[in-house]
Order: structure tokens, then C-alpha cells, then sequence
């Protein structure tokens, strides 16, 4: 009995002991993360981060805690970057640290590290370079790629005369333009507007993009590792893109095909190139799963963005009906009623230049950012960082930074630009985030809402169905994105 005894003591001093180390071993890794609110067990931080509207929430808490804190989202920390400065020197000034792809639960069962939007490590760095070298090929920020936005411009200004004045929702026409103008580059041709299976995609893609957005997806984001096994509407997400990855997939196929390797047709062409030449490679990326995901990143991105962006633009016109005039005046006097609007026109066009950049900086599009990873222990503003940590940099709270925006709720086209009318740039514009995980697509979006915009104002003014002050142009839904209100307007001739 003593012996047994002394044994259960023994041992338990040791299971103690180990308790100890496993605890400063535990303290040392983590060494000293920035603060935040206490969290409860599972639940987390859930009472002060709201999951309907999580941007606001971390505003709240950077109130209270500063710049860069740390959250519990459930049982997921994370640590929250606030304002111009802090995102700045995370993405920027450290960003080989902060170069990672952080968690996004609602997105990785579908996309598992595949692609260049989820990838990490050596697989990204082979599909962004890739990606970069391809889209400027095909004209990514090129004469050949303006003048196809300029030819689907077109197109639109085409279907809108068909409203004849009429008042109309403009989510799809503006989604079916613009994604046309990816679509040339990723699957070398352009669809018809009534393109019933164009016209399903778009859907799904807009579907998404809003249940991204969800309260929902916030919690599966938060409690994936249950969530997973349970029915219910977080489910729609992974529905949706697995149909997505199906439509790409047969496109994929069909091009193999189809293919000849010495008149590559469009992005698809261009990567089975690649995986034919690197057969031999065991470190390769270039494989079918890598361009299927690649190129369903681009597809939806270059749809949904830009053309949500658009949606924000006509209602915050419509709400500003003497920023519109301004705009308009501006076209007629350097494009003229009868010539087609190009990107050289954009240096004359300070004016406009500034109340597109106005429109970017307050339709904020992804408000949480993208996440990051820390890809290594890392030392930031006198906190430690383990590697592995996800990191939020919010690029809403720079959009909106107090310091360099000087009305940074209202929609003020002065913000960029100098007292002489001229404009003038800002650092703390992020709409494409920045650092290393830059938008791939920023050069072919600024042409497309230059493009896009001016075409449209040159032949059209935009008419509202309510009296300017009543136009409410918050977002419908505030989650990983800012999905734009469902409204109608009418097009009156000019």
C-alpha cells in the first residue's frame, strides 16, 4: 500500500511537472501577443465581435485595445490589424512575414491550399509568378485587353438602350460585361448575353459572393471542425463553388482536347503548356487541380469585384446628382459625345480619376481583407507572433482611416485631389490591398472602371426612383464583403 502509495504520488508529481513545462513551453512560443478582450471557453470572443457585422465589431475593439490586438473567433485566434500605419507595416514593410494565406474555413474545403488565392509556400510562388507573366501576355494592362473592354463596353451601352428608359436592376448587366472581358482572357472567347449558362454562373457567382457574407459563414468560419458534419444553409457556399469547379473543369477538358501548343488561346492553353513542360518536374505545381482552382480564382474575381464596385458607383451618383453633372461636363469637354472613352483619357481627367477612386474607397469591397498567415515566428510592433497566426488587416478601417481621409464616411471626390483640381494620390488607398499578395487583377480593374464608367456617363444620365436624400446606399450585407443594396434605376439618353 506504501509503495503503491508513493508510487501515485510520484507519478503525479511528474504529470505535474509536465503540466508545468508543457505551460512555459506553451508561454515561451507564444511569448507576448498583442491584447484584447478576455475570451470565454469555445465561445471565444463572440460577445464583443458580432458576427452580422464583424468589420464594426473590430473597430470597437481597436477603440479600446489599439492598432493590433488579438481576438478569439470561437476557438480561432487571430490577430487584428487596424488603420493605414499597422497594415502598412505588416503587408508592406514585413511583408515577407506576413506573405501567407491565413484560414478561411468556408472557402478551404472546396479550394484545400489549391490555386493561386489559397496557396502557400512554393505553390503559390510558382502560380502567382505564372499567373502575373500569362495575364500580361494577353494584355493584362495592355492596349489588346483595352480595347476588349472597350468592344464589351459596346455590348452594354447596347442592352441599356434596350431599357429605353425604363427603370431596371443593373446587377446582371453589369456583372455579364464585365466578366465577359475575364472570360476572354481565361477561356479565350466571350459569352452572349442570354447565355443560359452564363447567365447560371453569374448567379452563382453573386450567390457566393452574398453567402460569404453571411452570419452563417462567419460561424463556420469560427467552428468549421463541427460545423462540417451539420446540415444547413453554410452548406450553400460549398454547393455553389463545387458547381463553379465543374463548369471550369469541362473547360479545362475541352481545350486539351482542342489544344495546340503553338497558338495558345487563353489562360487554360497557357497552363497545360506549362504542365506538359514540367512532366518531368516531382516539384511542380502545374497540374489540373491547380488549373482548375487558378482559374476559377480568376473568374470570380474578375466578375464579382469590379462589377459590385459599379453597382456602388451608379448609387453613389445617383445620390450625388452634382458629382454626376461635374463628371459629365468632364467627358464632354476632353472625350466628346462621339469618340470612345480610353485609358490615355484618364491623365485629363482628374475630376472623374477622383470620383472613381471615391467610389472604391467607399464601396470597400472586402472590408476584413483576405486573411494572411505569419509564414515564421515573427516580431511586430513589440508583440510576438507565432508562426502559423492569422492576421486580419483590415482594409476598411484604412479606406476610412481618420488620418489621411479627411470626411472618411462621406463620399467626397476631394479627398484625391489638390487644391488646383489636380489629382493627387493617396497611400492609405488600398482597395487591392497591398504587399505581396497584391491583387493580381488591379491593373485590369482600374482600366475596366475607368472604361466602364465613362462610357456609360458619355451616353447616359443616371435617374434615380427616389429623391437623392433618400438613396441609402448601405451595404445589404456587411461580412468578408460589402455586397451592394438591390435597387433600379433609369438610363435617360443625354
Amino acid at each position: 500500500m506504501e509503495l503503491g502509495g508513493a508510487l501515485t504520488a510520484f507519478l503525479g508529481t511528474c504529470v505535474f511537472c509536465l503540466i508545468l513545462v508543457s505551460a512555459w513551453k506553451t508561454r515561451r512560443k507564444t511569448g507576448k501577443l498583442p491584447p484584447g478582450p478576455t475570451p470565454l471557453p469555445f465561445i471565444g470572443n463572440l460577445l464583443q465581435v458580432k458576427i452580422d457585422e464583424p468589420f464594426r465589431s473590430f473597430l470597437a475593439v481597436s477603440d479600446q485595445y489599439g492598432p493590433v490586438f488579438t481576438v478569439y473567433l470561437g476557438p480561432r485566434r487571430v490577430v487584428v490589424l487596424c488603420g493605414h500605419e499597422a497594415v502598412k507595416e505588416a503587408l508592406v514593410d514585413q511583408g515577407e512575414d506576413f506573405s501567407g494565406r491565413g484560414e478561411l474555413a468556408s472557402l478551404d474545403r472546396n479550394f484545400k491550399g489549391f490555386g493561386v488565392a489559397m496557396a502557400n509556400g512554393e505553390r503559390w510562388k510558382q502560380l502567382r509568378r505564372f499567373s502575373l507573366m500569362t495575364l500580361r501576355n494577353f494584355g493584362m494592362g495592355k492596349r489588346s485587353i483595352e480595347e476588349r473592354i472597350q468592344e464589351e463596353a459596346q455590348y452594354l451601352l447596347e442592352a441599356f438602350r434596350k431599357t429605353e428608359g425604363l427603370p431596371f436592376d443593373p446587377t446582371f448587366f453589369l456583372s455579364r460585361t464585365v466578366s465577359n472581358v475575364i472570360s476572354s482572357v481565361v477561356f479565350g472567347t466571350r459569352f452572349d448575353y442570354e447565355d443560359k449558362t452564363f447567365l447560371a454562373l453569374l448567379r452563382m457567382m453573386n450567390e457566393s459572393f452574398m453567402e460569404m457574407s453571411t452570419p452563417w459563414a462567419q460561424l463556420y468560419d469560427m467552428y468549421s471542425c463541427v460545423m462540417q458534419y451539420l446540415p444547413g444553409r453554410h452548406n450553400r457556399i460549398y454547393n455553389i463553388i463545387e458547381e463553379l469547379k465543374g463548369f471550369v473543369a469541362e473547360k479545362v477538358e475541352a481545350n486539351q482536347e482542342t489544344l495546340d501548343p503553338d497558338n495558345p488561346r487563353d489562360f487554360i492553353d497557357c497552363f497545360l503548356i506549362q504542365m506538359e513542360k514540367e512532366k518531368g518536374n516531382p516539384s511542380s505545381e502545374f497540374n489540373v487541380t491547380n488549373l482548375v482552382l487558378t482559374t476559377l480564382n480568376l473568374f470570380f474575381a474578375g466578375t464579382e469585384t469590379v462589377s459590385s464596385t459599379l453597382r456602388y458607383g451608379f448609387l453613389f451618383l445617383m445620390k450625388h446628382p452634382e458629382v454626376e453633372e461635374k463628371v459629365h461636363q468632364e467627358i464632354d469637354q476632353v472625350i466628346g459625345r462621339n469618340r470612345i472613352p480610353a485609358v490615355t483619357d484618364r491623365m485629363s481627367m482628374p475630376y472623374t480619376d477622383a470620383v472613381i477612386h471615391e467610389i472604391q474607397r467607399l464601396t470597400d469591397i472586402v472590408p476584413l481583407g483576405v486573411p494572411h498567415t505569419v509564414i515564421r515566428d515573427t516580431e511586430f510592433r513589440g508583440y510576438f507572433l507565432p508562426k502559423g497566426t492569422n492576421v486580419f488587416p483590415l482594409l476598411g478601417s484604412v479606406l476610412r482611416d481618420p488620418r489621411h481621409f479627411s470626411s472618411p464616411e462621406e463620399f467626397n471626390p476631394g479627398h484625391f485631389l489638390d487644391e488646383g483640381g489636380r489629382f493627387k494620390k493617396n497611400e492609405a488607398f488600398v482597395p487591392f490591398s497591398s504587399g505581396k499578395r497584391v491583387c493580381l487583377g488591379e491593373a485590369l480593374a482600374r482600366m475596366e472602371l475607368f472604361l466602364y464608367l465613362t462610357t456609360v456617363l458619355q451616353s447616359f444620365s443616371l435617374k434615380p426612383l427616389l429623391p437623392p436624400k433618400d438613396i441609402d446606399a448601405s451595404p445589404r450585407m456587411s461580412g468578408f464583403g460589402n455586397i451592394p443594396p438591390t435597387y433600379q434605376l433609369c438610363l435617360i439618353p443625354r
